[in-house]
């Protein structure tokens, strides 16, 4: 097969059906856009839960005197001395508990002046109206039913909270977003298809009388059939390749710069450029195979010799 052939076959179909073929280069550059981009936050909410699961405490609250007058769970009173010498002793017994830090009232009323001073009902609490606590650092984040099955309900515990159930709600929030991101995708590839196969057929059905001569002069079905699965593949890789200018420029302006997101959040342990750059061959990839099967398969019935 002479490359030349198949390189001006390429270039006569990609004019004769221009306004198609943007239409395939956008779709397909903007489902795989989404398809790279629903990776990329997979890896986002997958380093968060490293670095933000690692961090988490689960918090014993110990009764003071407010709660022994309104809260059930302190019906026998503030707590004791010798409540909390227990508590701390069994604590020091367990194996997923790694480290146990005590908090005082004084403590806790200082650090809620610090974050929500601005608050009116600031103003009005007092060191005495605090909880005492201890907050624990587990080995194991995911063993938090083991503190809460020893001290929810124990004498002098007002409450046992886990952190990680609110970035449970957190992660849970972006993982559907996620997975939204994955749906549109999904339709926008099905849309991407149809443009393909549809622009293929048609770049088929205007060159029919070429393709009629060939197949008189005994051409075989995949020299029929290769300028056409090349143009589409070509159409692709344009798609593909703009695709990837979206992820990168997004990761530059979104994280870097414009926004600057790696600074002005700097509590979020965004991903670098590393995973950025490993997805950028799979999208290629995409881009070229895609469309060159979905021709492959559009015309083996159209062009059947």
């Amino acid at each position: 097969m002479r490359a030349q052939f198949v390189l001006s076959e390429i270039g006569v179909g990609l004019r004769r059906n221009l306004t198609m073929t943007f239409a395939v280069v956008v779709s397909v550059a903007l489902s795989l856009a989404l398809f790279g981009g629903s990776l990329l936050m997979s890896d986002q909410v997958n380093t968060m839960k490293g670095y933000w699961y690692d961090k988490v405490n689960v918090s014993i609250f110990l009764c003071n005197k407010s709660d022994a007058e309104s809260d059930p769970n302190c019906a026998k009173g503030a707590v004791t001395e010798d409540q909390k010498k227990s508590i701390l002793a069994d604590l020091d017994k367990m194996d997923v508990v790694q480290k146990v830090t005590y908090e005082s009232q004084d403590d806790a009323y200082k650090h809620y002046k610090q974050q929500f001073g601005d608050s009116p009902l600031a103003s009005s609490l007092t060191p005495d109206q605090m909880q005492e606590s201890y907050r624990i650092k587990l080995k194991d984040p995911q063993k938090y039913q083991v503190i809460a099955t020893a001290f929810d309900g124990r004498d002098g515990v007002q409450s046992v909270q886990d952190q990680k159930g609110i970035l449970d709600n957190l992660f849970g929030l972006l993982n559907g977003m996620n997975w939204a991101a994955r749906a549109i995708m999904a339709l926008m590839l099905v849309v991407a298809l149809m443009l393909i196969v549809n622009t293929v057929r048609v770049s088929a059905f205007s060159r029919r009388r070429e393709t009629g001569i060939m197949r008189l002069v005994g051409a075989s079905g995949f020299y029929i059939q290769a300028p056409f699965i090349m143009e589409a593949a070509v159409a692709g890789l344009i798609g593909g390749t703009v695709a990837c200018g979206f992820l990168v420029i997004a990761r530059y302006f979104i994280i870097d710069h414009g926004l600057d997101l790696s600074h002005k959040l700097n509590l979020i342990n965004f991903i670098g450029w590393d995973a950025v750059l490993t997805k950028l061959p799979l999208i290629l990839a995409t881009s070229l195979l895609m469309p060159a099967m979905a021709a492959f398969f559009a015309l083996r019935k159209y062009l059947k010799v």
